[in-house]
């Protein structure tokens, strides 16, 4: 009876590091054009759906504008009628306290848009990752 250590074994021919390091860096390279297009697919759905609510908050956005203007002619003929003022002076009224909360918050927005940095983290890691690849690269050429 023949067992599997009498078989005659097709020995593979030995690859050279070169054909190695060829076939690998075939093999990322298709990994990364994989991975690319994997984001793509992912970042489509997410574009559209993005950019949907974007639109609706736009539309938000203008009616609530329209709406704020309405509230400030109220607010000022509520002062000419109730309190008696001119309504000129009623108006200037309503405009400046309009002014006054639109300073605070572009005050309060322009501070806090001055505290972002940038991405520090990710920039090491980003550099950290491109010089292990140069190593590991540099390591293979010089073992040919």
């Amino acid at each position: 009876m023949a067992t599997l250590q009498d078989r005659p074994t097709a020995a593979a021919p030995e690859r050279t590091i070169g054909q190695l390091v060829a076939d690998a860096t075939q093999d990322v390279s298709a990994l990364v054009r994989y991975e690319i297009a994997l984001a793509k697919a992912e970042v489509t759905a997410d574009v559209k759906n993005a950019g949907l609510g974007a639109g609706l908050f736009a539309v938000a956005g203008v009616f609530g504008f329209v709406a704020f203007v309405f509230l400030g002619i109220t607010v000022a003929y509520a002062l000419h009628e109730g309190a008696g003022w001119p309504l000129w002076l009623s108006y200037l009224l309503v405009a400046v306290a309009l002014l006054a909360v639109a300073g605070v918050a572009g005050a309060i927005g322009f501070g806090r848009v001055r505290k972002v940095r940038p991405p520090e983290r990710t920039i090491r890691s980003t550099k950290e990752t491109i010089a292990a690849v140069k190593a590991g690269v540099s390591g293979a050429a010089s073992t040919r």
